[in-house]
């Protein structure tokens, strides 16, 4: 090999290497790393760059931690056969991940949306995965650089791929379907959700709604909830549809038990009325559960393997997580928090069985101009209530006048919490992820 090969992905004959050559040497080294704080031994380790950081400087670093080869985009003083230059690291990253997906025959579902996308692709994981060989996005990376890495980490033996893809500005589902390649789509819902990066909620829907246009333009299969009527509007274009919801659909389901800590959900369309008992908090999770069943039914996976999956889905990373603590009982939802997340979340939390009921809320963010009325708005929701108490934290709710306690900083909140003595306390905390409201609880 020379000392530095130049790559034009996608580019065929091209005189040094082409996307299929460098293929060649994942399918040897299928491992990828974009942190050399990871690396491993014979690892593929990309170079990425962002706006605080350039993983160029970091290549010989990879390859003494054993990288077999780095992808760089800059040009090194010293010579290694072992790094290759490419134009550029990301685009090449992109491009590989669409060449691996390209040799793949089987689902490939994508699923976005404003509000309980992660829950849905966790739920929709355990069903399919319990019956065929299914690979999905690890964590949250459903990035434009998680979304690569997650195609690239799906081995030959894949049956299903379930490829979570999240977005806060148009045409971002768009690049993703580009190599992602989808052939089956879920959108959970468009809620007000990033307004600042997509002009408002119909922003949302034109860029959520990019999935259901590419899976239109590739015949491709929706999996849609009949009980929004802008889904359905949104999806009109795509032929093949399969639905689901509470009062129609291919799965139709119910909840038993509105005021329980746990949900249980009832299917109509199941000899005897199947029941499925989660370990889920709140009733805004009922879609998530209905799509889960829905697309396992779909493809087939036997209803006791459904039944069970669900039922032994635990949620973890603070998203709609029940936790027992001394005497109280918290229910920590503080992964994210949008204005329609919130809402749902207050309103669920006040229906919940339990007594002396404390909401700690943290700020939503990338609501742009938006942020100071949607903040009001959660604030005159809360004040329909009788709690015992509330606690605010965040600037955005600074010039919002309340009653309420507030906190500039979930620091100042967290000192507050720890001279409380609780006890027999239902706790709800809620806020979007860069308030970190999980730390009150340490």
């Amino acid at each position: 090999m020379q000392a530095y090969l130049k790559v034009i992905p996608l580019i065929p004959n091209f005189d040094n290497m082409t996307i299929t050559a460098l293929y060649e040497i994942y399918k040897k080294q299928p491992s990828v790393q974009t942190d050399t704080r990871k690396i491993k031994k014979d690892d593929l380790f990309f170079a990425l760059k962002g706006p605080n950081f350039n993983g160029n400087n970091f290549a010989l670093n990879a390859l003494e931690a054993g990288a077999a080869y780095c992808v760089c985009d800059e040009h090194f003083e010293n010579t290694n056969e072992k790094i290759i230059i490419v134009t550029d690291v990301l685009t090449t990253l992109q491009d590989l991940a669409k060449y691996h997906r390209q040799q793949f025959n089987i689902p490939f579902i994508a699923i976005t949306g404003s509000n309980g996308k992660t829950t849905t692709k966790e739920l929709m994981y355990a069903v399919l995965s319990s019956h065929y060989k299914c690979y999905t996005t690890q964590g949250n990376l459903n990035n434009h650089i998680g979304v690569p890495l997650t195609i690239l980490s799906i081995k030959k033996d894949a049956e299903m791929a379930v490829i979570e893809m999240g977005a806060n500005h148009q045409k971002e589902i768009e690049s993703y379907c580009a190599y992602t390649l989808p052939n089956y789509g879920l959108i959970t819902n468009c809620g007000k959700a990033h307004l600042e990066g997509f002009g408002g909620v119909e922003g949302v829907k034109k860029g959520k709604g990019e999935l259901y246009n590419y899976l239109a333009e590739n015949e491709g299969t929706i999996f849609i909830n009949t009980d929004y009527d802008y889904l359905k509007e949104m999806g009109k274009n795509v032929a093949d549809q399969i639905a689901y919801g509470t009062s129609a659909g291919f799965v139709r389901g119910k909840l038993v038990n509105t005021d329980a800590q746990f949900l249980a959900v009832q299917f109509e369309n199941y000899n005897e009325g199947l029941i499925i008992q989660t370990r889920l908090a709140g009733s805004y999770n009922l879609p998530n559960v209905l799509a889960a069943v829905c697309v396992g039914d779909y493809f087939d996976v036997p209803t006791e393997k459904i039944k069970n999956a669900i039922e032994n889905y635990e949620p973890t990373n603070s998203r709609s997580q029940i936790i027992i603590k001394d005497t109280n009982t918290i229910l920590i939802d503080a992964y994210n928090a949008n204005p329609s997340s919130m809402q749902v979340a207050i309103e669920n939390f006040a229906a919940m069985e339990g007594k002396n009921k404390i909401l700690i809320l943290g700020g939503m963010m990338e609501l742009g101009i938006a942020s100071l009325a949607e903040h009001k708005s959660i604030v005159c929701l809360l004040q329909k209530y009788t709690w015992q108490q509330v606690v605010l934290t965040g600037v955005d709710y600074k010039n919002v006048p309340t009653n309420f306690i507030h906190f500039t900083t979930t620091e100042a909140t967290t000192n507050w919490y720890k001279k409380q003595n609780f006890k027999n306390c239902t706790i709800l905390i809620k806020g979007s992820r860069s308030m970190g409201m999980e730390r009150v609880l340490d």
